[in-house]
């Protein structure tokens, strides 16, 4: 009861309602008038007169005749907020909900160098030999993520890359020959996912997205790995690639504000 009164007295109801009137402009960017104001917040005329002429004065609405509107300041400061967190804290609990769902792991990377490198990562519930951690580096040509980040070089780039890439075989699975790359990769950047079967490692496959920036290029890779036994490559483009491009374009979204 001692804790109900204490957050109680420290509840500050005139600043929730403040936020609540923020909300609602932000819902209608083009502006409403104070009695419109007052209806949607549940507000007196004179109450919303005074959050109004308050986010007014501290610049964070502007008036335009009888209409108010939030000001760009409110964007700036979200954009400072967004700028000071690192990216993958917006993603991991996009790729948590991905890696619950199926049962899987799902990982980000980046392109650097000739590897492509875990960025976030959540774990499956099964083991696989290979050590995987943020950080960890893998080759991108025999690699589900690697090669969506290939796709978004540009067909020169792509041959300097291969050309200058230790192209080494992991398994019997996994293809070397670098024209066939040429076209596997080529064929990433046409469907828009890749998947690789047991070229890493001899159980193990991989399905990954791009994600992209507000320019869409790419700028990293998602993926959900799994072990052979549990999905074949076809249930893998049927049951877990729609869910994975959705988590995709959710974390996308970060980039576009970046």
């Amino acid at each position: 009861m001692d804790g109900d009164a204490d957050s109680r007295r420290d509840h500050v109801t005139s600043l929730e309602r403040g936020l609540g009137v923020m909300e609602i402009l932000a819902a209608h960017p083009t502006g409403l008038t104070l009695s419109e104001t007052a209806d949607k917040a549940g507000l007196t005329r004179a109450g919303a007169r005074r959050f109004l002429l308050t986010l007014v004065a501290t610049g964070y609405a502007v008036q335009t005749g009888r209409h108010f509107s939030l000001s760009p300041r409110l964007l700036t400061q979200a954009r400072t907020w967004l700028q000071g967190v690192p990216l993958w804290t917006f993603a991991e609990p996009f790729m948590k909900e991905t890696a619950a769902t199926l049962n899987e792991s799902c990982s980000a990377a980046i392109l650097s160098g000739e590897d492509m490198v875990y960025v976030a990562r959540v774990p499956g519930p099964r083991i696989i030999a290979v050590d995987l951690q943020v950080g960890a580096h893998l080759p991108a040509f025999c690699t589900a993520m690697g090669r969506v980040l290939l796709s978004g070089l540009a067909d020169a780039e792509l041959e300097v890359f291969l050309a200058r890439a230790t192209v080494a075989r992991r398994t019997p699975k996994t293809e070397t020959d670098r024209a066939k790359l040429v076209n596997i990769i080529a064929g990433v950047r046409r469907e828009g996912f890749a998947l690789v079967d047991e070229e890493l490692e001899i159980g193990l496959r991989s399905i990954a997205v791009p994600l992209r920036d507000r320019s869409g290029a790419i700028v990293a890779a998602v993926n959900v790995s799994t072990q052979s036994a549990r999905h074949t490559p076809a249930e893998m483009e049927a049951q877990i690639l729609p869910i994975l491009r959705t988590t995709a374009a959710r974390i996308s979204d970060f980039f576009a504000v970046q």
